[in-house]
């Protein structure tokens, strides 16, 4: 799950749902008031809906068959050397230019966002069903919320109650992993990388980012798959590996993540940014987790149990509120 690499003030940043591409807005003037939501603008939303809610099940195929972070660092190495590449082809390689600093920051809220977030989320795929994790993540607003309180930043009375209620929704999908009806290590991988994720999109607002978004996202995909490759050494997930039993489906979904999850659906995203209503493009914050438990059911037959509809549920109205209430400051 991903989106582009510098947070307006006002925005939320969009859950890590294993795109390969940061969590955060770029900064972009709202699309004028009156402009008609064209066909392309449903076109592009619908592929920000789908495609960035299926990339949980895309991670569950994926570590079927391949090591974790070996294939979340290839995938993320990937990924940002086709954005790269992108960028050149279109803009120049001029735009790929930027100052030591900037590259520091984009490597450190790529490794924390990517390494952080999205590799410790497919880790716990390897023992959690893909639509509990995605709506674990789906609190990431409301911890976003939290640390901006920390700082200084006063909620809203709506994020103040949002959060409550995304707290209260993690608090019921957790208790399957409290009783032994889940792993619960999964759950607090998820967890923890939600908390990394929400640190690198809160920081990549304050330090000195590359000013091209997209170059941004390019850097902080290579530093994240470059760290994820070097814990997944460190953890000799290529000791014993035979590609020759990776299987075809496990490839295809991988495959799927790089072209479809990063590249396509990143475009899409920052394309809706410029054109689109900003609080219509925020409904994917609640959409993504909805379309991955559906996802998860229908492909995957991962059980709709009572907590995770009604966790679900909670937590989707919760991030509905913070979604709606703070982009109107």
């Amino acid at each position: 799950m991903t989106s582009p690499a510098a947070e307006p003030a006002s925005e939320v940043p969009s859950p890590p749902d294993a795109t390969a591409t940061p969590s955060v807005a770029p900064a972009a003037p709202p699309a004028p008031a009156g402009r008609r939501i064209t066909g392309a603008i449903w076109a592009a939303l619908a592929i920000v809906y789908v495609v960035w809610g299926s990339t949980y099940l895309g991670i569950r195929v994926v570590v079927e068959t391949m090591p974790p972070f070996l294939s979340a660092g290839a995938r993320f190495v990937v990924a940002g050397l086709l954005l790269a590449a992108i960028i050149a082809a279109r803009q120049g390689v001029a735009a790929l230019k930027v100052t030591p600093r900037q590259l520091g920051s984009a490597a450190l809220v790529g490794v924390l966002l990517l390494l952080g977030g999205n590799g410790l989320i497919t880790l716990a795929e390897t023992s959690i069903h893909s639509g509990l994790a995605a709506l674990l993540v789906a609190v990431v607003p409301a911890w976003v919320v939290i640390i901006k309180a920390c700082f200084g930043e006063r909620p809203t009375l709506g994020g103040v109650a949002g959060v409550l209620l995304g707290l209260a929704g993690l608090a019921v999908l957790t208790l399957p992993g409290l009783t032994g009806d889940v792993h619960l290590g999964g759950v607090l991988l998820v967890v923890l990388g939600t908390l990394l994720w929400s640190s690198g999109s809160f920081s990549s607002s304050r330090i000195p980012m590359p000013k091209n978004p997209f170059t941004a996202s390019a850097y902080e995909m290579l530093a994240g798959g470059l760290a994820c490759t070097a814990l997944a050494l460190t953890r000799g997930e290529h000791l014993g590996l035979d590609v020759g039993e990776i299987s075809t489906r496990s490839w295809v979904a991988w495959a799927y993540l790089v072209v479809f999850g990063s590249v396509v659906a990143f475009t899409a995203y920052a394309w809706l940014l410029q054109t689109a209503p900003l609080s219509l493009v925020a409904t994917y914050a609640y959409v993504n987790p909805v379309v991955a438990v559906l996802l998860g059911a229908l492909i995957l037959g991962e059980a709709l149990t009572l907590p995770i509809v009604l966790g679900g549920a909670v937590v989707v109205l919760g991030v509905g509120l913070i979604v709606s209430t703070e982009r109107r400051r």
